[in-house]
């Protein structure tokens, strides 16, 4: 059994001893000088010797302390160095779980860029619409849809999800170059199941029966709803962030002005003990400034 002192004083001895000076040893450790010729003490009364001597305003390492100071600088030295090598092997790699939807229509897009300006780091990008598990997965940081309701996590808002109705260009052609919103409970719907078409219907002033969804195309993401949407198969919901650039080149038209919103958004979650953690510290400030910059670039598409 080993019978080392604590390891509290033992680590402010070893910065002491380096420095011969409180004040200096203070400040590296984050403490007070209080605190520092109290953690000192207790281990000359631990070990029955004193390892530093008062002369007027300074402290000088005795003969006791300097026999071991260079021994526990090393060991110090040696565990530094373990730890360290994890440390770099964490921070080679960057792990990120994002929804189908964020990936698809955003990240997968950009990500390379930030890979790029950290060249030091590989990035692995988790496409899964299942919340991530921080605690037995391996994922470093993850973009949720949601409130903002997880209180055991860091939280930064990134995104807020509106939606309105676009299609393609030849679609709206196929229906006379002008589709309103009353049009819309009769023409064919991406994903009728989707409670966005009621919310955004209602607040357009339409009257949405009761009842089971209208049959139509079904799928999984808004991101496969965006692309059959260009593909002519009928008029999707979608968020207008996402589809900028395809409505800019033609790809899809929107159909109105008015966007709905179910106080919904994008987040960017971690652990909060991770906060400073300096991989996802360089990937937290590389999103949230390629958001705020897309953002505004933003702007408002003409009216189909």
């Amino acid at each position: 059994m080993r019978r080392i002192p604590p390891l509290a004083a033992v680590r402010v001895f070893e910065a002491a001893s380096r420095h011969e000076n409180f004040t200096a040893a203070a400040v590296e450790l984050g403490m007070t000088q209080a605190a520092v010729s109290y953690q000192i003490k207790l281990l000359e009364e631990r070990l029955g010797v004193p390892l530093f001597r008062r002369d007027k305003k300074r402290v000088l390492l005795t003969d006791a302390g300097r026999r071991i100071s260079p021994q526990v600088v090393r060991a110090f030295e040696a565990l530094d160095s373990a730890f360290g090598s994890l440390r770099a092997e964490d921070e080679s790699l960057l792990t990120v779980s994002t929804t189908n939807t964020f990936a698809n229509t955003w990240l997968a897009w950009r990500l390379g860029g930030f890979q790029m300006a950290h060249s030091d780091m590989a990035v692995r990008l988790l496409t899964s619409d299942v919340l991530s598990d921080f605690v037995s997965g391996d994922v470093d940081v993850a973009v949720r849809t949601g409130q903002g309701e997880w209180s055991d996590l860091a939280r930064e808002l990134l995104l807020p999800i509106d939606f309105t109705p676009m299609c393609s260009p030849d679609f709206l052609a196929q229906h006379g170059g002008r589709i309103l919103p009353a049009d819309l409970t009769s023409l064919p719907q991406i994903s009728p199941q989707d409670t966005w078409w009621s919310v955004w219907l209602r607040e357009a002033g339409i009257d949405v029966p009761q009842g089971p969804p209208r049959p139509g195309v079904r799928l999984d993401s808004q991101a496969h709803e965006g692309h059959a949407a260009m593909a002519g198969q009928g008029v999707a919901m979608l968020t207008p962030f996402f589809w900028r650039n395809d409505i800019a080149e033609g790809r899809l038209v929107r159909l109105s002005d008015q966007a709905s919103t179910r106080g919904y958004a994008y987040w960017l979650v971690y652990p909060e003990h991770r906060r400073n953690t300096p991989k996802i510290r360089r990937f937290r400030d590389w999103l949230v400034a390629e958001i705020a910059r897309d953002l505004g670039l933003d702007a408002k598409p003409p009216t189909g």
